[in-house]
């Protein structure tokens, strides 16, 4: 589970993950393959830290890396198709219980390229994954050489996914991923993570039964280690 600490203000993304509010955020951490559990990359271990208004739910993303691949010479202000065969991070966010096949997804790259989809399982007479649907999501990425690190931040409008109001307690399904690298014939030149592991091994993100949980509270919580 990871908790999310409320907010009394809202603030746009500027991508400066030093900031107070996120110095003292739970975070979770991953570093293990999302398909074949017993591999783990340290070296691209990743952290998740999220906090919420009535308005916004944020979320930040520290991502160690020993290379980057992302698309060049690319507009990042356009969405872009198959951003996840790149270098990329994922959220996917199910507010609503009822509804386990339909969720969220949202990807931001370490050049800020992204996408947002709005994903039906159960549509009939294949899953669905919108692209025209538009969270009007905000996100940051940097890129610190130095430290071998790039990081996101994201502001998601909680409206756009007809989610009115959001109480103290209140607990939605989530799972964060990663992929590094390119992804082409050599399935090993790309390393798929994820926080929560998935239950088939079938080389897809989308399986809602491997979600987890984010439930927002009021209280600070205290740095939590996912293995």
């Amino acid at each position: 589970m990871l908790t999310s600490e409320y907010l009394s203000s809202d603030f746009r993304p500027d991508g400066d993950l030093t900031k107070p509010i996120w110095a003292k955020a739970t975070r979770v951490r991953f570093d293990r393959d999302a398909f074949d559990e017993p591999l783990v990359y340290p070296d691209l271990e990743t952290m998740v830290a999220s906090r919420w208004t009535q308005r916004y739910l944020y979320l930040a993303f520290w991502c160690r890396y020993v290379r980057l691949d992302f698309f060049k010479g690319e507009e990042p202000a356009v969405e872009r198709w198959q951003l996840w065969d790149r270098d990329v991070v994922e959220v996917f966010l199910s507010p609503h219980h009822e509804q386990r096949s339909r969720y969220y997804e949202f990807e931001v790259a370490p050049n800020n390229q992204w996408i947002d989809l709005a994903v039906d399982l159960g549509a009939k007479p294949k899953p669905v994954h919108d692209m025209q649907w538009n969270s009007g999501f905000e996100h940051v990425a940097k890129i610190d050489a130095a430290r071998r690190e790039w990081t996101v931040e994201m502001r998601i409008p909680m409206a756009s996914m007809g989610t009115a109001h959001v109480e103290e307690g209140t607990e939605w399904r989530v799972n964060f991923y990663r992929a590094d690298g390119e992804n082409n014939q050599r399935r090993d030149e790309q390393k798929l993570l994820s926080w929560r592991p998935m239950p088939l091994a079938n080389g897809s993100f989308h399986q809602p039964a491997s979600f987890g949980v984010l439930r927002f509270v009021q209280t600070e919580g205290q740095e939590q280690k996912e293995r």
